[in-house]
């Protein structure tokens, strides 16, 4: 038997669905466009050649470049840019800086790097880590436009930013613009550990702020010049070609590898808490094909440890740590990906040399220098918990983030 409904019903069934038809329509083309947003390829400022190869043209210029410094090209494919540039006719591209670990990025952490000639371009190559480490002015004799780009990593103690900062020196005494290309920094999703205090000051830390300070390269370029860190509050003309599509959330796999020994983003992501073990007796795996993921020392075990590995010469590490000793401790390839700098390696390990009655010191004077203080040091032989160490953080990076906050470019 067929069941009879009101007019006034049928008519309210037939509304109902079409209004349901339309709302899933609506709602399947929100997920396509969330989904769109999601897939949205971040574009390095290299990238966006149309923003600034017109200020190059009929100029001379110099470039601070690695190996990092790739751009794609509309068509796809990748060049270097330093190739690039020189093979650019309406610009005279006259020497190339080289940072740390060289133009290539193929020298020791800490290794001297030589002037030299580019093997493609027969380009003249001038180390900003060898006799100087902040261009001379007869180096930037004739020169219109310098362009920095180099991928950093959001460390404070990672030196590509100590070479911007004495790039932009040499370039406001000398007036000379600085051209930026801005680059993602993939540790840019928090701000953690403790502020460098002045008197502290080297290579590996020049200003006071934080080990990760959350701010891309163009980010921190704009601060140095804003906070008046250049030698006698001078001021760099300084351009920077923002990124297309990043915010300081923006997961970002480095397509080549900053240095020799951060091979992945594994090694990436650990290095804020990792790089500390640079200023002690453990080793954080230099010489083999797992830095800045394993740790270990040939000195003791520790009962939870049941990790061994043995250094051995490599590229980026000619003499590395405890060479040819087989070292115990740590495999940390699996840790999920931090959003802090991460202590209780450092304290276990220091921990396990003190019940060991080692003779040998624990923390060199190096640690300092990367740490930026005498007091996390101090803290950690007293016996201070993590807790109580993050917390005497806690002001100085609240007033940190206010100044942080001017100089941002992206969310």
């Amino acid at each position: 038997m067929l069941l009879k409904y009101p007019k006034n019903t049928y008519l309210l069934f037939v509304f109902f669905n079409c209004f349901m038809q339309v709302c899933l329509a609506q709602d399947s083309r929100k997920k396509e466009s969330l989904s769109y947003i999601k897939e949205e390829v971040i574009v390095t400022g290299a990238d966006r050649v149309g923003l600034y190869i017109d200020k190059l043209k009929n100029k001379t210029i110099a470039i601070v470049a690695n190996q990092t410094s790739i751009i794609k090209l509309a068509n796809k494919q990748e060049e270097h840019i330093v190739d690039y540039l020189h093979a650019n006719k309406q610009i005279n591209v006259a020497k190339v800086f080289a940072p740390e670990h060289g133009f290539r990025g193929k020298a020791d952490a800490g290794e001297t790097v030589k002037d030299g000639i580019d093997q493609k371009t027969k380009l003249p190559i001038i180390s900003l880590y060898g006799k100087n480490k902040k261009p001379y002015p007869s180096q930037l004799k004739n020169i219109d436009v310098v362009v920095f780009d180099i991928q950093d990593v959001g460390a404070r103690f990672y030196t590509y930013i100590s070479t911007l900062h004495y790039v932009m020196e040499a370039c406001a005494a000398a007036k000379i613009p600085v051209l930026l290309l801005d680059r993602p920094n993939p540790n840019g999703a928090y701000i953690d550990g403790p502020i460098l205090e002045n008197k502290h000051k080297s290579f590996v830390g020049m200003h006071p702020v934080p080990i990760v300070y959350g701010m891309t390269i163009g980010e921190y370029g704009t601060m140095i010049n804003g906070e008046k860190w250049l030698d006698k509050a001078l001021h760099c003309d300084l351009t920077v070609i923002p990124l297309k599509n990043y915010n300081h959330n923006s997961s970002y796999n480095l397509p080549i590898k900053p240095s020799p020994n951060l091979p992945n983003a594994k090694a990436i992501e650990l290095y804020p808490s990792l790089c500390f073990f640079e200023g002690t007796n453990v080793s954080v795996g230099r010489g083999t094909d797992k830095q800045f993921q394993i740790i270990g020392t040939p000195a003791y075990k520790i009962a939870s440890h049941n990790f061994a590995f043995t250094p051995k010469p490599n590229e980026g590490a000619k003499y590395p740590k405890h060479e040819n000793l087989e070292c115990y401790g740590l495999d940390l390839r699996k840790e999920e990906k931090p959003n802090k700098i991460e202590l209780k390696w450092l304290v276990q390990f220091y921990k396990a040399h003190q019940e060991n009655n080692e003779d040998t010191p624990f923390f060199n004077a190096f640690f300092t220098k990367l740490a930026g203080t005498k007091k996390l040091q101090q803290q950690i032989e007293s016996n201070t918990s993590v807790t109580e160490i993050r917390s005497s953080w806690e002001k100085e990076l609240n007033l940190f983030k206010v100044i942080r906050k001017k100089y941002l470019l992206y969310k």
